[in-house]
């Protein structure tokens, strides 16, 4: 048994401010690394590795060379059975673009994303990619106050994980949002297969790169 996603939508389940997890089937980490990096917004930045850093002493690294942690953004790198995964430190909230052109070249992109800290509050959310294309993206709270108007994306791919987040309920504005965002990723996880380490992720020592400015 994996421990899938779910974990996620605990509270500060990675870091404080919540997540940008990205998984990826057809690309090395530093294949990923190098492409999250071209997605960064305004000027060129490039994947610089940093040895190897539990979350914490990524973030201490990110302290001591921006002098502060939301100054820069870090990512850990890692492969867990057939997925290599990144897990983004610092100031990351808006600075991604798209991730289509990650999975250029047949790979296939699969972004989870929650800014837990912004007050707006942002939902959590997800994408899936292949080969330059959106096949699927939703608000993982299903809140049409955020403009939900069901699963986005090719309909091959998106109107089978609608049918499966109506089976498991959603969307419902009567149950707590936490569970929503736990029920959600269940699906998506179900339908894709997804598969993220809690133990390596949270606690353990990952390669890690600083994403900066060429």
């Amino acid at each position: 048994m994996t421990d899938g996603t779910t974990w996620l939508a605990a509270p500060q389940a990675i870091a404080f401010g919540g997540y940008h997890v990205v998984l990826a089937r057809g690309l090395s980490g530093e294949e990923l690394a190098d492409r999250l990096a071209a997605v960064v917004h305004g000027v060129k930045h490039v994947a610089v590795a940093v040895g190897e850093h539990t979350g914490d002493s990524l973030l201490d690294l990110m302290e001591d060379t921006y002098g502060g942690t939301f100054d820069g953004i870090g990512l850990r790198l890692g492969r867990f059975e057939d997925w290599t995964y990144a897990v983004a430190y610092g100031g990351w909230p808006g600075e991604f673009g798209s991730a289509a052109p990650v999975s250029h070249g047949g790979a296939h992109v699969f972004v989870l994303e929650y800014e837990e800290e912004n007050g707006k509050p942002v939902p959590p959310q997800f994408a899936s990619f292949h080969d330059g294309r959106l096949l699927s993206a939703f608000n993982l709270h299903l809140d049409s106050s955020w403009g939900y108007e069901g699963v986005d994306g090719e309909p091959a791919t998106a109107a089978p994980l609608q049918d499966l987040l109506t089976a498991a309920g959603l969307p419902d504005a009567e149950r707590n949002r936490r569970e929503v965002h736990r029920t959600a990723l269940g699906v998506v996880d179900a339908f894709f297969g997804l598969s993220l380490p809690r133990e390596t992720v949270v606690n353990g020592t990952l390669p890690a790169v600083l994403l900066e400015p060429a």
